[in-house]
């Protein structure tokens, strides 16, 4: 839906609730005022201030003073400013406060989609069964938007995950009526079913069922989702049921099994989680519900590996992004003493290690082999396109090629024994 007028939105009012032409427009950004710093502040400025606010006691703000740091965050809200959130919330800025169309900073986290700000409001006090000017929760405004990370939140915070608004919506029904058929709402409703969330309650006006409004509004993918959900038999043993679903990449049993209380860290004999082998698999549908419901992305299994440690060896960019959400360690060493990028390199997976780069990984760390990313693409690498491609990402990324194997052989001179012409020309043009 488009931003409107007011005409617009009074005529939207009987089918949609949380749409950006009706609840969740941006107000104007407030103007500077003294001694309330309304600007972006960056993350070391906002560490300054969430230092000062710990070791000094600041004064209570005026009413008037508290106004203006709760509007401030409620703008930094809708910018995504997040390192300007904090400094506010470390200066006193209410995350619950409204304004007068009943936006907060928490709500506008939910429908907006803004994650890192959600956590920040939850870790601080929301609210998390707040309602807005439509009596809806944030869930409501997150399905409804096809924030499946939010939604999933939010359920493990535990909101109301049944509440029903002022126009007679769960948020399983607006993720429905008013969604899509695309993969985000297919993703978001999957995390509905694994929640729990109730599955059979008609919406109050066109009396359907979330199943019967998909089929109303010819949504056939989010329809076999729903088929599913409240058509199969619950798994007599719901944790080999999730591993199981997870291994084959059935993303809608996932949900399911979850749904019908499996443990999120179920392991197999090998001390896999559902995580780590839908990873293994490249499942990413799965992969996703399980992240959204709280997976962890650094579970050990018997060899040492994570979820996140396996990407580097499979190379899949796209579970890579599935992953992020969940804040891997990215530090944490396989068997070998490597992190993500090293096996990465030495595979070939280009896609992969020119994402990695820009997550802030090590590219200088150096295994228990004594080989870094850099040696790793030379030395175990076929001297090929793709690992002349990766030698150059990593040296734009950092990696510093002076460091040495074991033996103290340099990548450029591993580059040299073994004929590696355009490599060893790309490592002598870094070193001049």
């Amino acid at each position: 839906m488009a931003a409107a007028g007011l005409a617009v939105a009074t005529v939207l009012a009987a089918c949609t609730s949380i749409g950006p032409a009706t609840r969740v427009t941006p107000p104007a950004t407030p103007a500077t005022t003294s001694g309330v710093t309304t600007g972006p502040l960056d993350e070391k400025t906002a560490g300054r201030v969430s230092s000062t606010v710990e070791t000094t006691k600041p004064a209570k703000p005026t009413a008037a003073e508290q106004a203006r740091l709760d509007a401030a965050l409620r703008d930094a809200a809708w910018k995504d400013d997040l390192a300007r959130a904090r400094a506010l919330v470390a200066r006193g800025a209410n995350v619950n406060a409204k304004d007068d169309t009943q936006q907060s900073a928490y709500l506008v986290a939910t429908s907006e989609g803004r994650l890192d700000l959600l956590r920040l409001a939850l870790a601080h006090g929301a609210r998390v069964d707040d309602k807005d000017s439509w009596n809806g929760t944030g869930l409501i405004r997150a399905a409804e938007r096809g924030h499946s990370l939010i939604v999933g939140e939010l359920l493990r915070a535990g909101i109301d995950r049944d509440h029903v608004n002022r126009i007679g919506y769960q948020a399983i029904h607006e993720a429905v009526w008013l969604g899509r058929d695309s993969t985000t709402y297919v993703d978001t409703v999957r995390v509905l079913v694994a929640g729990g969330v109730e599955l059979t309650r008609t919406s109050r006006d066109e009396g359907l069922t979330p199943l019967q409004m998909a089929r109303e509004r010819g949504h056939d993918r989010l329809e076999g989702v729903l088929v599913k959900a409240t058509t199969s038999r619950p798994p007599a043993d719901p944790d080999a049921a999730l591993l199981a679903a997870a291994a084959r990449g059935d993303a809608d049993a996932v949900a399911g099994a979850l749904r019908a209380g499996a443990d999120l860290e179920a392991r197999d004999d090998r001390r896999r989680t559902a995580l780590l082998l839908a990873v293994a698999g490249d499942h990413v549908d799965a992969a996703r519900v399980l992240v959204a419901m709280g997976a962890d992305p650094d579970a050990l299994d018997d060899r040492h590996d994570t979820p996140w440690l396996v990407t580097g060896v499979t190379g899949s960019v796209a579970m890579l992004e599935a992953l992020l959400p969940a804040g891997p360690d990215l530090t944490i060493r396989n068997r070998y003493g490597g992190i993500s990028v090293i096996p990465a390199s030495e595979r070939g997976h280009v896609g992969y290690v020119r994402r990695v780069v820009g997550t802030g990984i090590d590219v200088n760390h150096v295994n228990d082999l004594g080989w870094t990313a850099l040696l790793e693409a030379v030395i175990l690498g076929d001297g090929g396109p793709a690992h002349e491609e990766i030698v150059r990402i990593l040296l734009a990324a950092g990696a510093d090629r002076t460091i040495a194997d074991k033996d103290g052989v340099t990548a450029l001179q591993h580059a040299r024994a073994k004929g590696y012409t355009s490599i060893a020309r790309l490592l002598e043009a870094r070193a001049s």
